[in-house]
């Protein structure tokens, strides 16, 4: 385990037992037909849609990317979804179509970064802009509910008395770390972010790898908005993955992974949306106005962004 890693672990360690010493029933567990319930299974069951969009963010900055449209994606997957699964009652084909559309999402920002040449800030802006408007019009600026118990499983469902939708997130989690581990990807994406020209010399297809990470992401933020979705049972095209984006990149960077890329870390990203969720947890619990939530994440941010600057480390004594 790595050191940013591990400060992670004591990051979370330290707010969980925080929470512990202020309120002793924070870490109560009960069951109850045959499921797990408590503070502690809330926390991962709410984190899980974070977990899946932060890996998806992680394998975008390793190669120096940046994708600032997750929260739209997300909102345009659960609108596909919604209004197909409404029409035609096909659970599959609802699932289909939501990932089909969050990764031409993913591969329309690729395509920007890639053939165009355009700043990953810049490329991702535009579909985030145009994102939510594109999922108001899929939904006509309605709530769609949905009626649907296959659907609602993957938000409210339980596997071996756990909730259902971190399963899903330790499933993507161990898919990508098989691919990291077991095969040259991780390779490629270290070497890609830390020296992408000679990475090219080096014989790394550094476009084909930047636009399918780019497809990878958009295809984590489609699976999140299905999470989140099933778990409200409707399609939210307004609020659905509001500001989701900066509690990906947030998570990511908590975990260790640099934003000058290179040094990734796909466990870290995990503990820094369980971070994170805890954090928002903590908040609601202590009765303090949720709007400080919004300004510990940004302060967050910034103190991460400086500790990673290198012209502030050449300048420091």
């Amino acid at each position: 385990m790595s050191g940013s890693v591990k400060h992670a672990a004591f990051v979370l360690a330290a707010l969980l037992l925080l929470n512990a010493a202020l309120n002793p029933q924070f870490v109560s567990l009960r069951w109850q037909d045959g499921h797990a319930f408590g503070p502690l299974i809330d926390i991962v069951n709410r984190a899980a849609p974070l977990m899946v969009v932060a890996m998806g963010m992680t394998l975008v900055i390793a190669v120096r990317g940046i994708d600032i449209s997750v929260g739209a994606v997300v909102a345009i997957a659960a609108s596909v979804a919604a209004s197909v699964i409404n029409g035609s009652g096909s659970l599959a084909l609802a699932i289909a179509a939501a990932l089909g559309a969050a990764a031409v999402c993913g591969l329309f920002n690729g395509l920007l970064v890639v053939a165009g040449g355009i700043q990953p800030i810049i490329a991702t802006l535009i579909l985030m802009t145009a994102g939510r408007g594109i999922a108001q019009l899929i939904t006509d600026g309605q709530i769609l509910t949905i009626n649907d118990a296959g659907y609602a499983f993957m938000g409210n469902g339980f596997l071996l008395g756990l909730p259902f939708a971190p399963w899903l997130a330790v499933g993507l989690a161990l898919l990508l770390g098989a691919l990291k581990h077991r095969t040259a990807l991780g390779l490629f994406l270290q070497a890609s972010g830390a020296n992408p020209s000679a990475a090219r010399l080096a014989g790394v297809h550094a476009a084909g790898l930047l636009l399918a990470v780019y497809i990878a992401c958009g295809l984590c933020a489609g699976l999140g908005g299905l999470m989140i979705s099933a778990n409200i049972q409707s399609a939210d095209a307004n609020n659905a993955g509001l500001m989701l984006e900066l509690d990906a990149i947030l998570a990511v960077t908590l975990g260790g992974t640099s934003l000058l890329g290179g040094r990734f870390s796909l466990r870290g990203s995990l503990l820094g949306a369980l971070i994170i969720q805890t954090l928002t947890t903590s908040i609601y619990a202590l009765g303090i106005a949720p709007e400080v939530t919004l300004v510990v994440k940004a302060a967050v941010v910034f103190a991460v962004s400086i500790s990673q600057s290198p012209r502030l480390w050449r300048r420091a004594p």
